[in-house]
């Protein structure tokens, strides 16, 4: 018997009488599928990349295809992730309104619709793009399906660590969109959301990490103390601005990117400093306020983003 199935009486919630499901709620549930919040992160790091390539103004149609294409494929990848994913998703209150767990989208429904939209991104991105850019998306895809949800998350501490790497592949898309080739510094971008993620995401786990707990997922917060997750966030941090420091003695962005890099990663460390301090203070609960170096984040990355699709109209 799956965790969805001896799911406790009353928690799942029930299709409307008859089994008739509202046409406008499965379509909804369907879009739920994608996780259309994470792919907004997503498309903010892919299209200003497009804009440093061209160094300028790309191609309009260009910039659409590549959107619609990276929607797609990581909202197949999204999809089959909820498949995988449905045992333990039941048991989390954080994850208890997703479609499977409502009964809203069958399990058989999801898969099909995650395989449809993995194969519909790849001849998209193929054929209206690139065969590059096409690749680079299936392989983001597999990443974070199979490395990611299959291997790591039930595994190891370093899951969001090296799973990450799926959630960086839409800078290399954005460049390779454009050039039909990967540059450096598509590839110091790729550093900057790659140590990004761990400081991003570990402050949600260590506020969600009952959750983790109970589903006997071993997010980092759940198997160390704050003290120690508070460090890791505070290294990953340092490493993540000193990259994103790269791009202009490199030649690729000029004073207005190092302004804004500058500023941002100086106030991220200053709240990731502040998180450490009230760790090793042993504050707990509230206090804690891990969250607002998690909504910070988010706006970081898009700071730091629009500074690059900008910066090439300052220099």
């Amino acid at each position: 018997m799956t965790a969805v199935e001896s799911r406790p009486a009353g928690v799942v919630q029930t299709p409307s009488p008859g089994g008739r499901r509202p046409l406008r709620a499965r379509v909804l549930a369907f879009v739920a599928l994608t996780k259309p919040r994470i792919i907004e992160l997503l498309l903010i790091t892919t299209v200003p990349v497009m804009f440093l390539a061209t160094q300028g103004v790309p191609d309009l149609w260009l910039v659409v295809t590549t959107c619609v294409g990276g929607y797609l494929s990581a909202g197949g990848a999204n999809a089959l992730n909820m498949y995988i994913d449905r045992d333990i998703d039941a048991l989390m209150d954080r994850t208890s309104q997703r479609p499977l767990v409502t009964g809203m989208v069958s399990p058989r429904e999801c898969l099909a619709f995650g395989f449809t939209l993995a194969v519909v991104s790849t001849l998209w991105f193929g054929l209206l793009v690139n065969w590059l850019s096409a690749a680079l998306s299936l392989g983001a895809l597999l990443f974070y399906v199979v490395v990611y949800t299959m291997i790591l998350k039930r595994r190891t501490s370093q899951n969001i660590v090296w799973g990450g790497i799926a959630g960086c592949m839409p800078v290399l898309i954005g460049w390779s969109a454009v050039t039909d080739s990967v540059s450096w510094a598509a590839v110091i971008l790729f550093l900057v959301i790659f140590f990004w993620t761990p400081p991003h995401y570990w402050p949600l786990s260590m506020k969600v990490k009952d959750d983790y707990a109970r589903v006997g997922v071993p997010m980092l917060p759940v198997v160390a103390s704050n003290r120690v997750v508070a460090r890791q966030i505070v290294a990953y941090s340092w490493v993540m601005v000193a990259v994103s420091l790269l791009l202009t003695p490199l030649g690729y962005t000029g004073w207005f990117y190092t302004s804004v890099a500058l500023v941002a990663g100086g106030w991220w460390l200053w709240e990731a400093h502040g998180l450490q301090s009230r760790a090793k203070s042993g504050v707990t609960g509230a206090k804690l306020k891990e969250m607002r170096l998690f909504h910070w984040s988010i706006t970081y990355v898009s700071l730091l983003f629009v500074a690059v699709a900008v910066d090439p109209f300052l220099r």
